[in-house]
């Protein structure tokens, strides 16, 4: 097992983002999206129920966690916002500012 810091790991989780919004059924979500480093940058995962959705990679984290609510749009959910809560695991204790996403046309 690697003693380095999630942060400094080739591959692997680097962050925890929580997103929020209203289900395809019109009901409150919130649930964490797990950030990995990866080879060629970051990819994100997020599970709803039995919905898994996945990011592909991009250089920064922003773009990932975008792309995975871009995707969760096209499935029907709105209302959507983000936020960091764990980097490597520091606990930000709910210090990050809220990231809303306008909902599809």
């Amino acid at each position: 097992m690697s003693t380095l810091p999630l942060m400094f790991r080739k591959e692997g989780l680097v962050e925890k983002h929580q997103v929020e919004g209203i289900d395809p059924s019109d009901r409150y979500f919130n649930r964490a999206i797990l950030v990995n480093r990866t080879a060629s940058g970051y990819a994100a995962k997020v599970m709803y129920e039995a919905l898994t959705v996945e990011s592909g990679s991009h250089s920064t984290i922003t773009a990932t966690v975008k792309e995975l609510v871009d995707k969760l749009q096209e499935f029907g959910f709105t209302r959507m916002r983000t936020r960091a809560n764990f980097k490597g695991t520091r606990y930000l204790a709910e210090k990050e500012s809220w990231v809303e996403y306008a909902d599809l046309p």
